[in-house]
């Protein structure tokens, strides 16, 4: 019989990173990432421009739902045991058939180049660094390719807006399975933009001065709409062109592939804008058209935008592989329940088989030890990694990830929970 003394707690992420950050302090140097969600936010809007901070945490109407995903993460209570002498504990996991280091991804997340140029590639590398799979947005600002390359070989998913192109679409799969994408992720709940006041209010969207539109100006189908649209406007008459206006088409050319000189001589940048304006997202989207995915790609199928159990049990009945529980980060309905909440019911509507994965207000490592506790299979973080973008970069990114990973680690550690198959809602109590 071994004796207890003789166990040695195997080093995980969470002291890995601990002992790292405590090394460094101890030459005088801190962290340039914060550790915590609240300092982190607090930097990263220091950080970032008027536009910027609006269109990234910025929420739907009153932004009650951005509250009420924070709320529902705050009525429950973990209840830790103690003299458990659990000394290993793994977190890796594997959701649709591909193995991962934790059950984290980073959610998509478009128009980040308001934030900073090639974000999408930039935000790649981080991941990649941190070994966490990347959901690269429809609204990227860099082509799919690009991002993907970047990746290296950490997995990858593209997440899709229906078009109102049908053959658009068609393309956009094509070229997730031609550049290795591990799972396709149709994301429901933007059939139209949501009403966003800090948006409105300084009179912006992104996409209208060509940021987050990448993956489009890249596709071979969405060319063809390009080029037929400026044909068809040859004849236009000319309009007056005020500062505000000369600022959005210097934007838009900026944004547009090719040398920034020709791009400001062509009509080609703000046809690309408009053109994407009307296909961007499809309002008549259905279950028949989800219904047809299955011939239309190879690639596993995740619905992202699930809230009501009757939608959740739909879609597992057409077969797809895994729901994303998601109210868009509080970004589209006002006063819209808690994505915890709504997983929390979904969970025991479809039983344990179903693979449920939760995004919407994740901040630490303690929120996604709730998350599974409560059913998730795995967890998305949006906003976080972000603000890290804004702050340090690749590297912002990169450590966002990694605290997150280790907070979630030394809890699981200290809970004398062996894998995160193991997290269940015995380790947590409801707040009378």
């Amino acid at each position: 019989m071994t004796s207890p003394a003789n166990q040695r707690p195997r080093r995980g992420p969470g002291r890995a990173r601990q002992a790292a950050i405590y090394r460094a302090g101890a030459l005088g140097r801190a962290p340039s990432i914060p550790t915590d969600a609240a300092s982190l936010e607090r930097r990263a809007r220091k950080a970032m421009s008027r536009i910027a901070w609006a269109y990234i945490a910025g929420g739907a109407g009153e932004g009650r739902t951005m509250r009420h995903n924070r709320e529902a993460f705050e009525q429950w209570r973990i209840v830790p045991r103690m003299l458990h002498g659990v000394t290993e504990h793994d977190i890796s996991t594997s959701i649709v058939g591909a193995p991962m280091s934790s059950p984290l991804l980073l959610a998509p997340i478009g128009a980040a180049s308001v934030v900073t140029p090639d974000s999408d590639v930039i935000i790649a590398r981080g991941a990649a660094a941190a070994g966490t799979p990347y959901v690269i947005s429809s609204q990227g600002c860099n082509p799919m390719e690009e991002t993907a390359a970047a990746m290296g070989s950490t997995p990858f998913w593209y997440q899709l807006y229906w078009s109102t192109d049908e053959a658009l679409v068609d393309s956009m799969i094509s070229r997730a399975e031609s550049c290795g994408a591990g799972a396709l992720v149709i994301t429901l709940d933007t059939t139209i933009l949501g009403w966003r006041p800090q948006d409105l209010n300084l009179g912006s969207l992104p996409f209208a001065r060509g940021h987050g539109i990448a993956q489009y100006t890249s596709d071979p189908r969405f060319t063809k709409i390009i080029h037929n649209r400026t044909e068809a406007a040859t004849d236009r008459p000319k309009t007056r062109l005020s500062l505000g206006a000369v600022r959005t088409l210097v934007s838009m050319s900026k944004q547009h592939p090719g040398p920034l000189g020709k791009n400001l001589r062509s009509a080609e940048p703000r046809a690309a804008v408009e053109a994407f304006l009307e296909v961007y997202s499809n309002p008549g989207l259905s279950w028949d058209h989800i219904a047809t995915l299955r011939h239309r790609t190879s690639l596993p199928i995740v619905l992202k935008g699930i809230l009501h159990p009757d939608d959740a049990r739909k879609a597992i009945e057409l077969g797809v592989d895994a729901i994303i529980v998601s109210n868009h980060g509080g970004r589209q309905v006002d006063n819209a329940i808690a994505s915890l909440d709504a997983m929390i019911t979904i969970r025991e509507a479809v039983g344990p088989q179903p693979t449920i994965l939760l995004d919407s207000g994740i901040r630490s490592g303690t929120d996604v030890l709730i998350g599974l506790a409560l059913g998730a299979n795995a967890c998305l973080l949006g906003r976080p990694y972000i603000y890290g973008l804004a702050l340090d970069g690749e590297d912002g990114v990169r450590q966002v990830i990694e605290n997150i990973v280790a907070e979630l680690d030394v809890t699981m550690g200290l809970l004398g929970v062996r894998t995160v198959q193991d997290l269940s809602r015995d380790l947590l109590t409801p707040v009378l």
